[in-house]
């Protein structure tokens, strides 16, 4: 079996920064190479693509603590691991499902400091259970956004 390199050119975005060769001729260019010897063009470049958000998850849980194990203990490491996996899959869908704009494009360091450490209170009354947001916190629009996203998910059939 052969290596194949695909190349393909596309026109940046207005706004785009481009480096000299491409400035040079008003192209961009991406590369990759592959040794699968069946499938059309498309189907190994979205192939390649999908990969490459793969890639980007992956590094979203390095970022999120599986960069590091907080022991030399096997079990300890594969708690951490599986607690680590779950909070990098949760991060994800909410991106997806409930996110829109700068926040469902952003980094797992920017989520943390922008939703999930906002300073809010957990208070009861009426038999039942809120969490009261704090006005100031420049995200609180973003994060009502989201929950309500959530709550307009339909239970599973």
């Amino acid at each position: 079996a052969g290596m194949r390199v695909i190349l393909r050119r596309e026109r940046p975005h207005p706004g785009a920064q481009l480096s000299l060769f491409e400035a040079h001729d008003g192209w961009r260019y991406q590369a990759f190479a592959t040794n699968t010897t069946s499938g059309t063009l498309q189907f190994l470049e979205t192939r390649h693509r999908a990969h490459a958000r793969v890639e980007d998850r992956i590094r979203h849980a390095k970022d999120s603590g599986l960069g590091r194990f907080p022991s030399r203990e096997f079990s300890i490491n594969q708690t951490w691991l599986l607690l680590t996996m779950i909070a990098a899959d949760l991060v994800a869908w909410l991106t997806m499902l409930a996110l829109d704009g700068d926040l469902a494009k952003a980094e797992p360091k920017a989520l943390r400091y922008r939703l999930l450490h906002v300073p809010a209170r957990l208070v009861h009354g009426g038999r039942r259970r809120r969490l009261r947001l704090p006005k100031t916190w420049p995200w609180v629009e973003h994060l009502v956004a989201a929950f309500a996203r959530i709550a307009a998910i339909p239970p599973p059939a």
